[in-house]
């Protein structure tokens, strides 16, 4: 597996990896109505790419193929993470956080936010995030959970114990 820095060329692609990933991974925890308004097959690719080019942005391939994708932004927001249906539990979410957050502490930032699924709120305890709130998202009409959580990195050695 290599990471790399997002391309814009790239934006299409995650795209389809993020619908995809949603409706095989996440069907789990969510209702067909749930997942259809969370992934409706469509993306404005220009907002996505600006967005990712705005944060750091990380891409997971095996020989040749995107794997995985995440981003965070200047704050340590940790907006979107997917790995593609085919390349689950293998390390890629994990490679691709601990890059993000390495580089979040190289730059000064040491408490992490995000709004996990409940498919990924497991993966981010076991990295040390505490869940803050359970939070409800509307979308399309339709209810969806998630959980604020967050991982406080304050004197930077807590990520090296968690990773």
């Amino acid at each position: 597996m290599q990471l790399r820095k997002y391309k814009s060329e790239d934006c299409a692609a995650l795209a389809e990896l993020f619908f995809n990933t949603v409706h095989a991974v996440n069907a789990k925890d969510y209702t067909t109505a749930q997942l259809k308004a969370w992934a409706t097959g469509t993306v404005d690719l220009n907002t996505w790419n600006q967005s990712f080019l705005e944060h750091n942005t990380v891409i997971a391939e095996i020989n040749g193929t995107i794997t995985g994708f995440g981003d965070m932004d200047d704050e340590g927001y940790l907006d979107r993470l997917y790995v593609h249906k085919d390349y689950q539990n293998i390390g890629i979410a994990t490679a691709i956080v601990n890059e993000l957050e390495q580089q979040a502490i190289l730059s000064g930032v040491f408490l992490f936010t995000t709004h996990a699924s409940i498919t990924a709120k497991p993966f981010f305890e076991k990295r040390g995030y505490r869940t803050l709130k359970e939070n409800t998202v509307i979308r399309n009409d339709t209810k969806l959970t998630n959980f604020i959580m967050e991982k406080n990195c304050a004197n930077g050695y807590d990520w090296q114990l968690n990773n």
